[in-house]
């Protein structure tokens, strides 16, 4: 008991086309966002200490 079902060539034709790759603004993203995480990393003291400075002051 398959059942086969057919899809029409018509719903096959309004399938767009893969889009290429921008290999600049991917890298481009990418760099941006190893900057955020290394500043974050960076700035890892700081953020305790804000912690601590709160936990005193609560």
């Amino acid at each position: 008991m398959n059942r086969i079902y057919h899809i029409s060539n018509k719903q096959n034709e309004n399938i767009p086309p893969p889009k290429k790759l921008d290999f600049k603004c991917k890298k481009d993203a990418t760099i941006n966002s190893l900057f955020e995480v290394e500043h974050f990393l960076c700035h890892m003291d700081q953020l305790f200490n804000y912690i601590k400075l709160y936990h005193i002051l609560k």
